[in-house]
């Protein structure tokens, strides 16, 4: 089949490449120039999707970026993979519309539209099938089918990809269910037929949501642990031996990426202003999420005022990671990077290390005892507190621990000591 796939970011690439793996023409549309120009280059900015692998589709004519919309032409199933963010606070469904006016125009008789982005429940039959009837002059349901099959995607998780993680299909009508998951039937190893559209939208945020309520309810509770002076890494380690009933879950510097600080939100907002009901958990999950990068930056200023007799204006601070994850460069939404805003906005200097993350700071580990380049020409003894917001596994954190004057450990992953400090 010709498949079109909308938007070449974290979700559509991954996407487009596996069907063209599958045998299927797939032409990936992409706006931006720069990044079409890269992926025909056979460069891939997505983690997920080394080069190798996107310039074997390329190279067998099974895969194309465009950002000439007349190239949409003739598809038999598009899939619109375009972010959904937040403007204000609010969500904003704005590229779900671009996408849905662009596509409209080359929708034929017997295609398959299937909207993956992330959603509140109702935006395909309320805000895109309109869209699409509109602009094509056909009737969804009956001229053309539609779908929804929510994304995901986890960046630079290896063991649950694409192919191999379940995937949730759903259609307007009966028929549009048949071929949505026909589809992804040659694409991923198990679907998850839908009762309907708004259930699978409802499931994909619900999902997120679970999450993020979860994070925070164990952010809160290292925050008390330590007030009490109880070790809330063991206590959850202790928790977790219970086999039913309990899921852990692990405190850390905030959530970050493409999904957690914003997709609750959309329900949260969207049942709101529809029903003017409010989502109290999801609410406050949010502002104690939001507020722990605050609370990271106050361990640490307590830290060295009580160690050091020193205020964080004008200390030397090394952050270890700006990606939300370990394992992948992505810092959407990052809290690391909020962590580090924070503190040199109190005047600290910061150094970021990242190896995901070249612009974030040096390719180099900093951990030998001699000064190494760390683009400063400095070494983990010269600073005043190392900060651990992303625990990458290319940082050596038994070096770490010898060289440290002091560790915030905002992961857990280091051994508690007297100069070590975990969240």
């Amino acid at each position: 089949m010709h498949i079109c796939v909308l938007g070449q970011g974290y979700v559509g690439l991954p996407l487009a490449v596996r069907a063209a793996e599958a045998g299927h023409a797939v032409t990936g549309y992409e706006p931006d120039r720069a990044r079409c120009e890269a992926l025909a280059a056979g460069s891939s900015y997505v983690e997920d999707i080394g080069d190798e692998r996107l310039r074997a589709v390329l190279d067998s004519d099974a895969y194309y970026a465009t950002s000439d919309p007349q190239d949409l032409k003739g598809f038999d199933v598009a899939v619109i993979t375009v972010p959904t963010p937040l403007t204000d606070r609010a969500p904003d469904l704005s590229c779900v519309r671009d996408a849905g006016r662009v596509l409209a125009e080359w929708i034929e008789p017997g295609a398959t539209v299937v909207l993956e982005s992330t959603t509140h429940p109702g935006t395909t039959r309320d805000v895109l099938i309109p869209l699409l009837e509109e602009g094509s002059g056909l009737v969804a349901g009956r001229d053309f089918h539609v779908g929804f099959s929510p994304e995901r995607i986890d960046p630079g998780n290896a063991d649950w990809r694409l192919e191999n993680t379940p995937k949730i299909v759903a259609g307007l009508t009966e028929g549009c269910l048949e071929r949505v998951k026909a589809f992804y039937d040659t694409v991923t190893e198990v679907t998850v037929p839908a009762s309907g559209l708004e259930e699978a939208e409802l499931a994909k945020v619900f999902e997120n949501t679970y999450r993020h309520v979860n994070i925070a309810l164990v952010n809160e509770l290292s925050r008390m642990a330590h007030t009490l002076g109880v070790d809330v890494w063991h206590t959850l380690e202790l928790a977790a031996t219970k086999p039913f009933g309990f899921t852990k879950f692990l405190p850390g510097p905030g959530v970050g990426g493409h999904c957690l600080p914003i997709d609750p939100v959309y329900l949260s907002h969207h049942v709101k202003a529809r029903h003017g009901q409010t989502f109290r958990l999801i609410e406050l999950a949010q502002d104690i999420n939001e507020s722990q990068p605050d609370y990271v930056v106050r361990r640490l200023q307590d830290a060295l005022s009580r160690r050091f007799r020193r205020s964080v204006h004008g200390a030397r601070i090394l952050a270890l990671g700006a990606a939300y994850k370990p394992g992948t460069s992505d810092a959407r939404q990052s809290p690391a990077v909020e962590v580090t805003e924070r503190l040199r906005q109190m005047g600290a200097d910061v150094t970021v290390v990242d190896p995901y993350l070249p612009e974030g700071g040096s390719r180099t580990i900093p951990f030998a005892a001699e000064a190494e380049d760390m683009g400063t020409g400095a070494c983990v003894a010269d600073f005043d507190a190392v900060v651990l917001l992303t625990p990458h596994g290319e940082f050596d954190l038994e070096r770490l621990a010898a060289e440290a004057a002091f560790v915030l450990d905002t992961r857990g992953v280091m051994t508690a000591a007297s100069h070590i400090e975990r969240l």
